[in-house]
């Protein structure tokens, strides 16, 4: 099936987040979420938060069609077709707009979209029951538009419910964060992710490979799918099992197949699988109340993301910055199988 263009980072074939019929993963938010619309205490903000690509938004479009099955007198199928359509009255989304000369999208929610959308929130609703608004994502609100929807959060209309969307909720406005209840969500099991991957179809060991390579993000595994047989990000999942013991021609070699096209989408998602490895990395590190090797693989995080950065900056060898990295990943891992002092 082909999906209306909605989204700048929208995967081709891929449902977007209002087709999904439904939530996999997500059970304990989903019924915290569901008990306070049972209890007639929705709050006025809700702020969903977690790691890109896990399911945030579906959450939020299926919350979206509970609120208005339980508040509305239409039925959940009419509901949902007109969900899915963009057309259901009570319902408003923002995400970043279509440029003015209908080609690509502008880089962020610009504060004049932020005051069309909170008029057309203030006009008298198109149907019976509660409205909701859905931010998708908020972080791409600039620091103008996010203040601009401060406004309409700190007083919103009655029987309105704001569904924020965060990827990075540190970087959020605190006023707004804090007139929000918030609801983090975590990577899901690799079964649930293979029941979202499922509804694309595809041959059973492409699915296998992009489940082994999602990590929990339904996103990432379509990724992965669309990739193909990405060898390259199977030869660095297989060194990150074990820096410390390949040989030092497996790390050149991983580094020339990942490097050579600067912004390809392997490249894009090998970034992503560091990105997790390192954070694991520093997670297991404090569990273990390992000073010296938390020390380094904070030493190291900074290390990636700014190598990586100045890379992108300064359009440097990424070849060289990603020998570079997986060098100082090694030593690091050598601190797991050396006994610390």
């Amino acid at each position: 099936m082909d999906y209306p263009e909605r989204e700048p980072d929208q995967l081709e074939g891929v449902p977007l987040p209002e087709f999904q019929t439904g939530v996999s993963g997500h059970d304990a938010a989903r019924a915290t979420l569901l008990d306070r619309l049972d209890a007639g205490r929705l709050p006025g903000g809700i702020l969903i938060h977690g790691p890109r690509g896990i399911g945030k938004a579906t959450l939020a479009f299926d919350l979206a069609r509970r609120i208005f099955e339980k508040t509305g007198d239409e039925s959940p199928g009419h509901i949902a077709a007109q969900v899915a359509a963009g057309a259901y009255p009570n319902l408003f989304v923002m995400r970043k707009s279509v440029r003015d000369t209908g080609k690509g999208y502008y880089t962020a929610i610009r504060v004049e979209e932020v005051r069309r959308f909170i008029e057309e929130m203030r006009m008298t609703r198109g149907r019976a029951g509660h409205r909701i608004a859905i931010v998708d994502p908020i972080d791409d609100c600039n620091t103008s538009s996010a203040n601009a929807l401060l406004k309409i959060l700190e007083e919103p209309p009655a029987d309105t419910t704001f569904l924020l969307v965060s990827h990075r909720p540190g970087s959020l406005l605190p006023t707004i964060k804090s007139r929000c209840f918030q609801v983090a969500l975590r990577p899901i099991a690799d079964r649930e992710v293979r029941t979202v991957l499922d509804q694309v179809g595809g041959q059973p060991l492409a699915i296998d490979r992009a489940v082994s390579l999602a990590g929990g993000r339904p996103r990432r595994g379509f990724e992965a799918m669309l990739l193909g047989e990405g060898g390259a990000l199977q030869l660095l999942q297989a060194w990150l099992a074990d820096p410390a013991g390949a040989p030092s021609a497996a790390r050149i070699a991983l580094a020339d197949a990942l490097g050579g096209e600067r912004d390809s989408a392997e490249l894009r998602f090998a970034r992503d699988i560091l990105n997790d490895w390192l954070a694991d990395a520093a997670k297991a590190a404090a569990s273990a109340g390992d000073r010296v090797r938390l020390a380094s693989a904070n030493e190291l995080w900074d290390k990636a993301r700014l190598s990586l950065a100045d890379a992108d900056e300064y359009n440097l060898d990424m070849r060289q910055t990603l020998v570079a990295l997986f060098d100082a990943i090694r030593k690091h891992q050598l601190l797991s199988v050396q006994p610390t002092p």
